[in-house]
């Protein structure tokens, strides 16, 4: 089992080498048209939402490795698709191959490390690896983003056919996995008596805190990252400068994620300083605080401010999951997780149809009507905010007040 740890942070890494996601809503938008490429972000987010539990029960059930191999495999012919795309429908099965990709990562590359830490004995540092892998994670990001803008200079498909060629070497190191003994456990269970037992983890306060959070924190995470290089567009137009946006928009996607990785180093001292209920509700306040700027300004000024979109993720994700897993058997554990990053999907699937729904078929996307979209996320935000702020502090189980209060 040390292979699969010692690995797992080289795996995250690989599979995060994403060239064009700096650009790719500037790629989309170009070839076709601003309320077209939000459809196709809907679609991924619909087949990705679609496979979510069923992809944790074939991990759940066939083991991790076979998952990992299957998801990589997806993503890469995703990204040909999109790459070599010429149509709408060509570009939409690209997604849906994207979102069979991420649905089959998503959960069991959390589930594999812990089944293998359990397997070597080292359960408790699960916080500490999944921060490690964090740093690598961000740091291919990084990488991949800061590259991706200035090749998109030149070509913007090129960073989904070079982003293919990633996928891979990550295909190469999932190959290299060994299957956890407790990876591939066999139930006695029906499906039906498989939802009661999941049914049954949301009824404990503490997981149902943490799903409603995690839920949440998904959807308001990923409105930057939809809506965040429309942004940069208009500001760098405003600024007549305009022909640069790719490479504007792919450096500050890699400074993003630079900045990820430094606040990595700083979740598990803050965690312990403000309590885990604390660093999380911080995390998701400052996901709500960035919209809200995006909302309010076009200054230039206000690009920076986008540096610190995964800076919440960072914060919350190895607390979460730290206090998830142990709570989970083996057998549930990546079908719960697919569960949760389902009703997250789910949810920004929606709000992306009703945004596509209400912008027009112009080429681009206006300020007016992003500004409008925006207001909307962060009213509903400030809402769920309240509500688990208010909810955090009445747990009426004792272990779990404890445990989001230490």
């Amino acid at each position: 089992m040390q292979k699969n740890i010692n690995f797992y942070p080289w795996y995250q890494a690989c599979r995060s080498l994403l060239f064009w996601q700096g650009i790719w809503f500037l790629y989309l938008q170009k070839e076709l048209s601003a309320g077209e490429a939000i459809l196709l972000i809907a679609i991924f987010d619909v087949a990705s939402a679609s496979l979510e539990v069923p992809s944790g029960y074939f991990s759940d059930r066939f083991g991790r490795r076979l998952t990992l191999i299957i998801g990589l495999v997806a993503m890469m012919c995703g990204c040909l698709a999109i790459g070599l795309g010429a149509s709408f429908v060509l570009m939409a099965l690209g997604q849906v191959l994207l979102g069979v990709g991420i649905a089959f990562n998503s959960g069991t590359d959390n589930a594999l490390l812990y089944d293998s830490l359990l397997g070597a004995g080292q359960q408790d540092d699960v916080a500490k690896h999944e921060v490690r892998a964090w740093r690598f994670n961000f740091s291919a990001l990084a990488i991949s983003a800061f590259v991706g803008g200035f090749i998109a200079l030149h070509s913007m498909a090129a960073t989904f056919l070079l982003t293919s060629c990633a996928a891979v070497l990550g295909l190469f190191i999932a190959w290299q996995f060994e299957e956890p003994e407790t990876g591939a456990r066999q139930s006695t269970l029906s499906k039906a008596e498989r939802f009661a037992v999941l049914g049954g983890y949301l009824r404990q306060p503490l997981l149902a805190w943490l799903f409603y959070l995690a839920v949440a924190m998904y959807v308001f995470s990923h409105v930057p990252f939809v809506f965040g290089q429309p942004f940069i567009d208009h500001v760098m137009q405003r600024s007549g400068i305009g022909d640069y946006t790719t490479a504007v928009s792919g450096s500050i996607t890699s400074a993003m994620m630079l900045v990820s990785v430094a606040a990595g180093w700083l979740a598990l001292p803050l965690g312990a300083r403000l309590g885990v209920a604390g660093i999380l509700l911080l995390a998701f306040g400052i996901q709500i605080g960035l919209i809200a700027v995006l909302m309010a300004s076009v200054h230039p000024v206000a690009m920076m401010f986008l540096l610190l979109r995964m800076v919440p993720n960072a914060f919350a994700q190895p607390f979460i999951l730290a206090k998830i897993q142990p709570r989970i058997d083996s057998a549930n554990r990546a079908t719960y997780l697919s569960l949760q990053s389902l009703c997250g999907r789910f949810g920004l699937g929606v709000t992306l149809f009703i945004g596509a729904g209400v912008v027009d078929g112009s080429q681009s996307l206006s300020h007016e009507t992003l500004q409008w979209l925006l207001a909307i996320y962060v009213f509903i935000g400030l809402g769920i905010w309240m509500t688990l702020w208010f909810t955090s502090r009445h747990i009426s189980d004792d272990e779990a007040s404890s445990q989001l209060s230490t």
